[in-house]
């Protein structure tokens, strides 16, 4: 068994998304967008939130249910998932190389216009791009099929209200969005087909800076701040870290936390945060410059409604507002594998880590925690199993090759 690279709560290849978008957006240069079906004017359906990604269902061409990522940091729908250009039934498709920064180019089909349904919601104009391989795993990332990302279509006609809290979706037309009562607007500004916030980060050495952030629904993170290595150095207190991965390979970087991050009237404290290194930095294609990026990680703790057409981000705290932000305390990555992604495999140990310091493996397999096995434990329970408490004793049953062993790991707060 082969790991897939993937780190829990990052963005799972930002950059090369950027380098699809430069490449394919010629090909679809008509407006592409969804409504809301007939005379209604707002409809709410469920999500699953899973390993911090925003997972929904939809139907391509009449076939599905298929399960998209829904990311505000893609200007165009993706479909990941090679074996959906035979599902969904494209009679013709167009063939282009994606380029990436490493020289290695990679094909992807472009589809002619896709009818794309969900409750009470249709698409008008709609075209993917579809890899021809799928060279990310998000299915092994998060234990169960992903088909593809959902971006921009989806947001830039309709208002979108997000309930962290119940898993539940309201979409309206925007001039039917039902505000938040005591909540805060900022600002928001579309650029490049993704949204941007103005605000202000306050350092760990207590100086603040102004900051334009991507809010970034494909981030697993709290927080990234992409200039901050070049102009301010490294925190005093960090780890180095492996951000993400991508078809131009491995984001490297650091991370640490940042003493305050403003959004409206809220001031999130104590943030963990992400720093691409610097030699990363030197290699993307920027078409808007910015500073960083608001991820997952800090926006599930609000209701939060999205409105690219009014030009506003609506955010009202909601529950776990006031929980601490933790990084995983195992330094230890994993992935799923198997038919029914039931099978927990270690991807990369980090060094002078927990789970280094009990001389776990890369492709070993966890197959219970604390007597529960894996498959009676839901990915949300595995991860926040492993980033629950300093000093916390978790027995895993561990099988190496044809050995089993078991192993108490005591959970290590690395920031």
């Amino acid at each position: 068994m082969q790991s897939n690279g993937f780190t829990p709560n990052i963005r799972y290849g930002g950059l090369w998304l950027l380098i699809l978008a430069l490449f394919v957006s010629p090909f679809f240069a008509n407006a592409q967008s969804f409504d809301l079906i007939g005379t209604k004017k707002r409809t709410t359906l469920p999500f699953r939130i899973v390993r911090n990604m925003v997972i929904v269902e939809l139907k391509i061409n009449g076939r599905g249910p298929f399960n998209f990522i829904l990311d505000t940091g893609v200007g165009l729908m993706l479909i990941t998932e090679p074996k959906l250009v035979d599902s969904i039934n494209i009679t013709s498709k167009r063939t282009i190389k994606i380029y990436g920064v490493n020289g290695e180019n990679y094909e992807a089909f472009v589809t002619p216009v896709l009818n794309i349904e969900m409750p009470n919601i249709s698409s008008f104009g709609v075209s993917a791009a579809i890899l021809k391989k799928d060279h990310f795993g998000l299915s092994n990332y998060a234990g169960m099929h992903i088909h593809g990302l959902l971006g921009y279509e989806f947001f830039n006609n309709l208002a979108v209200r997000f309930n962290f809290y119940d898993s539940t979706l309201t979409v309206s037309r925007p001039q039917y969005i039902r505000l938040l009562r005591k909540g805060t607007r900022i600002p928001l500004s579309i650029e490049d087909q993704k949204p941007y916030i103005n605000t202000q980060v306050k350092l760990q050495d207590g100086k603040t800076m102004k900051a334009k952030l991507l809010i970034d629904l494909g981030a697993g993170h709290p927080a990234s701040l992409e200039n901050l290595l070049k102009n301010e150095g490294l925190p005093q207190n960090f780890i180095a870290a492996n951000l993400g991965v991508g078809l131009t390979g491995p984001v490297t970087g650091y991370i640490s936390r940042v003493s305050e991050i403003d959004l409206g009237s809220y001031k999130l404290k104590d943030v963990i945060t992400s720093f691409p290194d610097v030699e990363y930095l030197k290699k993307q294609v920027d078409i808007v410059p910015r500073d960083g990026s608001i991820g997952i990680g800090a926006l599930k703790r609000f209701i939060m409604i999205i409105d690219y057409t009014g030009g506003a981000l609506y955010l009202k705290k909601s529950a776990g507002y006031n929980d601490p932000f933790e990084h995983d305390m195992t330094g230890m990555e994993y992935f799923f594998d198997g038919d029914d992604y039931s099978h927990l495999i270690v991807g990369r140990i980090e060094p002078g880590s927990a789970a280094d310091n009990i001389g776990l493996q890369k492709d070993d397999e966890i197959l219970s925690i604390n007597f529960k096995g894996i498959d009676k434990m839901s990915l949300e329970q595995i991860d926040a199993l492993f980033r629950s408490r300093n000093g916390r004793n978790l027995l895993l049953e561990v099988a190496r090759g044809k050995s089993f062993i078991n192993i108490v790991m005591t959970l290590k707060k690395r920031i």
